[in-house]
């Protein structure tokens, strides 16, 4: 396998415009013929970016791919919302823009982290998913006190708002991220596709700017908790395949996380793997996805 990604160009792009003004672009991708995906991706990422992941998934499916307000491609917004219960709505505008363009089908809603926790959030109040597959989703155990959930979701913040945004070049970039200890065990050529989907030329002239300023990604890990404890998995209206990433790795959101939810969950997890296993192993992620909805008849 070659050590560098190159993202084909979509079947099809087009702007979908939220309520409060918000605009996502969203871009199509595999087999017009197939089941419809819908597919988003973790804070301060793009949807380009998982690539490595969701190239596997194109021969067999619809893909429609978009990335989350004021990330990637779309414009940058009003920070005030930008936030978790946004990403949630968001679900229900680009659905709604899709089913406009292309008609009325059933989707399935494959989704990481932060958008994770979005898409549940919305699933819990519509019917507007088929199924969901959810990667490293920040389900936590119950009792466990705002305080404690919040640990983790500080230390996000934290490290957002303390590193770089401005960078020279995409390369340097890519350097930077081959030597942080959460991308060790990404796929060769991943900090390369990440530094060409998450930076674009910097307004002033001067080398590339991360396309979420980090701030915004802060601002969504701020206010994680409050959207964390608001997830009731008996409420949702679909069925549920969460796949997380080793619990015994530093960089997972499942250690602690009570069984019971777990099992009603649909839970797996992939060994030796962290908060990025679709890039880490995106085969077994995909088979994984892929056995689930074959079990429920969506593939």
């Amino acid at each position: 396998m070659s050590d560098r990604y190159e993202v084909p160009e979509p079947l099809a792009v087009f702007e979908a415009a939220m309520p409060d003004g918000a605009r996502i672009v969203v871009r199509r991708h595999g087999n017009p013929d197939g089941p419809r995906i819908l597919l988003s991706h973790g804070n301060g990422q793009t949807a380009d970016g998982y690539y490595p992941f969701w190239s596997l998934l194109a021969d067999r499916f619809d893909l429609f791919i978009y990335d989350l307000r004021s990330h990637g491609l779309n414009p940058v917004g009003d920070q005030e919302t930008h936030n978790i219960g946004a990403f949630g709505d968001d679900c229900g505008g680009v659905l709604a823009s899709i089913a406009g363009r292309f008609g009325e089908e059933p989707v399935i809603g494959v989704y990481h982290s932060v958008s994770a926790l979005g898409a549940l959030l919305h699933a819990q109040q519509t019917d507007d998913f088929a199924a969901l597959v959810l990667f490293d989703a920040p389900v936590c155990k119950p009792g466990l006190t705002p305080e404690q959930m919040g640990v983790r979701f500080e230390r996000g913040a934290a490290g957002t708002r303390r590193r770089p945004d401005r960078f020279e070049s995409r390369e340097e970039l890519a350097e930077s991220l081959r030597r942080n200890p959460m991308y060790q065990r990404v796929r060769p050529g991943v900090p390369d596709l990440l530094a060409e989907t998450v930076l674009r030329p910097a307004a002033d002239g001067g080398g590339f700017e991360l396309c979420c300023p980090k701030e915004y990604e802060a601002l969504a890990y701020d206010g994680a908790v409050r959207w964390c404890v608001q997830v009731d998995l008996a409420a949702l209206r679909c069925p549920i395949k969460v796949i997380g990433s080793d619990p015994t790795t530093p960089f997972s959101f499942f250690p602690g996380t009570d069984l019971t939810e777990l099992i009603e969950a649909n839970y797996d997890f992939i060994p030796e793997t962290s908060h990025f296993l679709q890039l880490e192993e995106p085969e077994q992620c995909a088979a994984l996805a892929i056995e689930f909805l074959e079990e429920r008849g969506f593939a």
